[in-house]
Formats: structure tokens, sequence, C-alpha cells
């Protein structure tokens, strides 16, 4: 396939750095999101996300016509789905997005068409896709099933995202990528696609297994986070600096504990892991355990504000950072806003005041508490009488010892030691 037309399904923090650097690598793209407001912005050249290096890059897509955003579906030649895939009440995948999209694309097929999976799936999620779209298309058949009366041919894969918010655009063209079809052919045609911008290497390997890889790796980043944390509350109770303890224990030439937080979030790491306990609930024990450790840090975290208010008697607290990591604006299951907002409705007499640099705006369910504010950092570390770091942001990096003295400090990654 030589210069394929793409239809990118999904124009948010993966689809949109995707499309663009894309489209800037030879390949005609069209970017479809549901959002007929920031459709309208992409296609004025502004980003709708914090990224850097995007926004130039847009324009780049944009000018030499190789890039256009739309709030319809278009006919292409490939389909790539970058869709949120959220977890229900049981951690199973929510598959409404997924579903939504199949159902959109499929009256617009005429057979030979690609469908890519990049969302975040568990195993079988492609092949679930592929059968909502050939239940509509009984005129349609998927490559690799019987065909004796020689249906068009549709082709389906698997190739999840592997890129680290905030560093994009570099890591879409350095990164390895896992190219996983339903079939042979279908690896193929995928490879050609990823191969037009990936300078990393294209591992072939089958839908299923490409599914069962993306949750594996951000599952082993969670259970070692979990052992960070796990270690924090042990520390805690003991007496013993946690930092200064992992600094200690990683002078070992075979040890590389990761560094403590108030929890773990955004979509992957804070989501992936449930894929497989669903999956198979008996077999993930020390993965399930994880996830418990990571999701209970920010019951730990509210502890200590809730034990320093009562001992200062402060009626303001600084809570510093909102985003699930530094130097970001995303707050998909940010424990540092969950942390916020549980204090904060909580305890309506303390004014709780947000200080998040990446953000103009509160998000609603912050916004509805008339005592959260979004307040500057120098007003915050004025203000409050217990300061609550939540983000390593750079901007708190760079915050004085003096400015600190005389509050109470809850510093959840050590950034001030």
């Amino acid at each position: 396939m030589t210069s394929p037309h793409v239809a990118f399904v999904g124009l948010g923090y993966i689809g949109l750095p995707t499309a663009v650097v894309m489209a800037n690598n030879g390949v005609n793209v069209t970017g479809i999101d549901v959002n007929a407001d920031s459709v309208t912005r992409i296609n004025r050249g502004e980003i709708t996300i914090i990224e850097p290096g995007l926004e130039p890059q847009l324009n780049q897509a944009l000018e030499s016509g190789s890039f256009r955003a739309s709030s319809e579906y278009v006919h292409a030649d490939a389909y790539i789905v970058a869709v949120p895939t959220p977890f229900t009440a049981d951690y199973d995948i929510d598959m409404k997005y997924i579903l939504a999209v199949a159902d959109s694309i499929a009256p617009l097929l005429k057979g030979d068409e690609l469908i890519i999976l990049e969302s975040t799936s568990p195993p079988q999620t492609t092949r679930r896709m592929a059968d909502r779209i050939l239940k509509q298309r009984p005129d349609l058949v998927a490559d690799g099933a019987e065909n004796p009366e020689g249906l068009p041919v549709l082709y389906f894969a698997h190739c999840p995202e592997r890129i680290l918010p905030g560093n994009a655009m570099e890591e879409l063209v350095t990164n390895d990528r896992i190219i996983g079809g339903m079939t042979q052919e279908a690896t193929r045609r995928a490879t050609e696609i990823y191969r037009s911008f990936c300078q990393g290497e294209l591992l072939p390997t089958d839908a299923v297994t490409a599914e069962m890889a993306k949750l594996t790796e951000n599952s082993f980043r969670d259970v070692n986070i979990a052992f960070a944390n796990e270690l924090s509350l042990i520390c805690d109770n003991l007496g013993i600096d946690v930092w200064e303890l992992i600094e200690l224990a990683n002078h070992h030439p075979r040890v590389n504990i990761l560094q403590p937080g108030p929890g773990v979030g955004g979509h992957c790491i804070a989501v992936d892991p449930w894929f497989i306990v669903a999956a198979d609930p008996q077999n993930s024990r020390l993965i399930r355990s994880a996830r418990e450790i990571n999701d209970g840090k920010p019951e730990w975290v509210l502890d200590k504000i809730s034990e320093a208010v009562s001992a200062t008697e402060t009626s303001n607290v600084a809570v510093l950072g909102l985003s699930f990591k530094p130097n970001i604006d995303d707050l998909r299951t940010s424990p540092a806003l969950s942390i916020a907002e549980k204090f904060a409705s909580a305890n309506p007499a303390v004014n709780v005041l947000a200080v998040e640099p990446n953000i103009t705006e509160l998000p609603d369910n912050l916004n509805v508490l008339p005592n959260v504010s979004i307040t500057e950092l120098e007003v915050a570390l004025n203000t409050a009488g217990v300061i609550v770091l939540l983000v390593d942001h750079d901007e708190f990096k760079a915050v004085p010892a003096t400015a600190l003295k005389g509050k109470t400090i809850i510093d959840t990654k050590g950034l001030w030691r």
C-alpha cells in the first residue's frame, strides 16, 4: 500500500500527535473527532492539548494539505482507531467508544480496507471490533475467514501506542512498535503504514499477543510502583526516610527501585492492569494486589492532610499539582485531582488553593466546590498553612526553601527533601 489515505479516529493525547506526525511523513490523513469545537480549533492550527513540539508540526501538516480534521467520517484506505477504553464497575473494558466507531465505519467500507485498533484493550478486543463491523456488513469478510463466494475482504490489526505524553513527538518516531495483525497480510499492511514514520523496530505478531503486550508493559510498571508505594507506607510507620532508603538500595548493581508517590494515574498504568485481572482473575493475584496498593495510596495521603490540618488549625491548604504526571495538562484518572476533590468535599470549611501551572480553569468536579480556587503558586505559598506537593512540576522544583519556612509540608514526591 503506497501513500494511503488514512482516517485517524480520535484526536486526543495520542491521536492528534500521531495523525500529525504521519501526515508530515507523506501520508494523506483525515483526523476524525466527535468534538466539533476541537475540530475547528485544530483546523485553525491551534493545539487542544499540551504537547511540546506539536503546534508547529500541526501547522506544517495543515499548510501542506496532508492533514485536515473533520467531525464527519470519510472513506479511507485505512482506519486507525484511538478512542478511550475505560473500564466498567467490574474492571472489564467498556467498549462503547470502540463500538461507536465500528458502527460509523461499517457503512463506508467497500472492501480491501485495513482497520487498526490503537486503543489499549484486553485480549480479543480487536476481534470483537471486527465482529461488530462484519455483523453489519455480511457482504464483506475478514481476511483469513472462509470465503467461498469471493466476497470483498477487510483486514484488521492491533498496533498499541507506547508513547509518553510530554515527549510524544519524539517517541512516536523513535520507539519500537508492535504490529499485531489478525492475519499475516494484515500485519504486512499495517507495517507499511507505520514504516512511513517509525524509525524504531517494527515488531510483527498476532493481534491478541499485541493486545496482551501493551497490558503487560504497563502492569510491569504498576507492580514496580506498588512496591515503592508499599515501602513508603512501611517507612512512614518506622520513621525512615523512604527516599534515602531507596537511594541506598539502588546502589546495588542489580536493584532499581522506582519512586513512590500519591498514587498512579493516567489512562494507561491506572487502567491496563485491570484488563488482565478481568481476563483471568484466578491467576492475576500479584497484578491485582499492585493495583489495590496504588489505588489505596491517595487515601493515605488524605489522612496525612487531615492530620496536618487538625494539628495546625489552618483554614488554607495549598494543593500543588492536579495532573497525573509532571509538566502536562492531562488530568485523566489523576490521583492528585482525586485527592484535591475528596479533601475539599470532606472539609468545606477549609479553603483549598489548587496550583496547576498547565491549566487555566478548574475541571468541573472541582469547579462546583465553593471552597476550591485555582491559585498562583506564590499566592498559595504565602497563604496556606499546609502545603501538599502532589506533582513534581518544574515550577515546584524551583521553590526556594525560604518560601516553605514555617509551613507544614506534605511532600508525596520527595522533591523538597
